[in-house]
């Protein structure tokens, strides 16, 4: 429920409340002796999703936009009186003008939002470089990107100009200084005893899983933006939603910083197509959300403007998406086909090991060093597979060279087949030994005889 206090204009008390009696609603009048413009104050209860209807036909009845209109949540009301209202305006959707307000309050000053930012960047670059998930989503909760993205669609949607560009810059810059920051904490920390010299910054799965964009991160943003914008309409854990917004765009900024300053060009930029199809997505379900809302400017001459301005945005933001989805497109793409093209060889070689049916002989394992970027560049997968024999078999010279010919021609790819060896040893239990005693196991030891071993180079690799 909400309290509205209105000051009358001079001359309009009484078009004011035949509003109000129009409306069935309750209504409380103060004559006004303050100011000499007004001449009275009115207040009254309603439902959140009346308040818009209302203050338009209190508009309508001479009520002008510089006088003074007070909106304010109520916790509690105590009348048999509102159930009518309630009836005839339900829902909980907020009004222009509370929406309005709350887009401003959203976008805090400049110094305030860069400082937040980038103190959330240099705690999410931190966070990516411990592998700790903890450490991201608490920076998540420090960075204040909702507000911007709020905003931006609610100047396009009410005719603001000046709150959507802000709201855009805001976003842009300031994606663009988290990528500065995670780039100069890189370069500072690289240099220093806190990280280890020869650290790949690749194969830390933090920043793995932001240089590796699909369309699942595009749904990702999509929802973070509908969820944005929902709990600004209905007014409830907008804080939590804005981690979720959060989350989709500092730590893959932050990941593309730390990609400039480790020299790993594809890192930084696989990671800013990630940060641009997400602020995209962000923006785009927002701004379609408050548009199907029914948002609209107080000025109904203005309607065609921001419909225009609405349908060029959205354009505009839809082409960029489809382009960078090209890339998303890609990236699933092939992400797929190594990870099934992986579990094949996983299969067919435990298959050849079955089949082959030579006691004491076991697949210990099989890795296929693939990744999707080898595959877009033309990099042959590399099959490398762990084979336990017996002490007294000998092993194969040609078993990688076998493997691979059939491999390739199975799969019709060149691969690259690394084979190794290793005893099995077995004890044998005594009757009255525990059955998973200290020694029960299996031990393997490395075959080195013959030159054999992971991939050593007699029978032990082929290209």
């Amino acid at each position: 429920m909400r309290l509205v206090q209105v000051l009358i204009p001079q001359g309009a008390r009484a078009s004011v409340l035949d509003a109000l009696d129009g409306e069935g609603i309750d209504y409380a009048l103060f004559d006004e002796v303050g100011r000499g413009d007004f001449e009275a104050m009115v207040q009254f209860p309603v439902p959140p999703s009346g308040v818009e209807p209302v203050m338009d036909r209190l508009t309508e009845a001479g009520v002008r936009e510089d006088s003074y209109t007070i909106v304010l949540p109520t916790e509690t009301v105590v009348s048999q009186r509102l159930s009518a209202l309630v009836e005839r305006f339900p829902g909980l959707r907020i009004s222009r003008e509370e929406l309005y307000a709350r887009a401003q309050d959203l976008a805090p000053a400049n110094s305030t939002f860069f400082a937040f930012l980038i103190l959330s960047t240099v705690i999410a670059s931190t966070g990516l470089l411990l592998d700790s998930a903890a450490t991201i989503i608490g920076a998540m909760v420090v960075a204040p990107l909702m507000g911007p993205a709020i905003s931006a669609s609610v100047g396009t949607v009410l005719d603001d100009r000046a709150m959507a560009a802000r709201g855009v810059r805001l976003q842009v810059v300031g994606l663009l200084a988290a990528i500065a920051t995670g780039a100069v904490l890189g370069f500072l920390l690289q240099g220093s005893v806190l990280l280890p010299p020869d650290l790949d910054i690749t194969q830390i799965p933090q920043v793995a899983e932001r240089t590796s964009p699909n369309f699942l991160s595009l749904f990702l943003a999509l929802g973070s933006g509908l969820a944005g914008a929902l709990s600004v309409m209905r007014g409830s854990g907008s804080t939590l939603v804005g981690v979720a917004i959060a989350v989709a765009l500092v730590p893959p900024a932050a990941t593309s910083g730390l990609g400039i300053a480790f020299g790993l060009p594809g890192v930084a930029i696989a990671a800013a197509v990630l940060v641009l199809v997400n602020l995209l997505a962000i923006n785009l379900s927002a701004l379609l959300l408050f548009y199907a809302a029914g948002f609209k400017p107080l000025d109904s001459g203005q309607f065609e403007r921001v419909r225009k301005s609405f349908v060029s945005r959205v354009v505009v933001i839809a082409v960029g998406i489809a382009v960078l989805s090209l890339v998303l497109g890609l990236v699933t793409l092939t992400s797929f086909q190594t990870a099934s093209f992986e579990q094949q060889v996983r299969t067919d070689m435990q298959q050849r090991v079955e089949e082959a049916d030579i006691e004491g002989v076991e697949l210990v394992s099989v890795s296929v060093d693939y990744e999707p970027v080898d595959m877009v560049l033309g990099n042959e997968p590399q099959v490398n597979v762990l084979v336990g024999i017996p002490r007294d078999l000998d092993a194969p010279p040609d078993l990688a060279q076998r493997w691979d010919d059939e491999l390739t021609a199975e799969f019709d790819r060149d691969v690259v087949v690394r084979v190794g060896f290793v005893e099995a040893q077995v004890s044998e239990r005594e009757p009255s030994s525990p059955p998973f005693g200290p020694f029960a196991a299996a031990t393997l030891a490395t075959r080195t005889a013959g030159g054999t071993a992971f991939g050593g180079s007699p029978g032990g690799s082929a290209a």
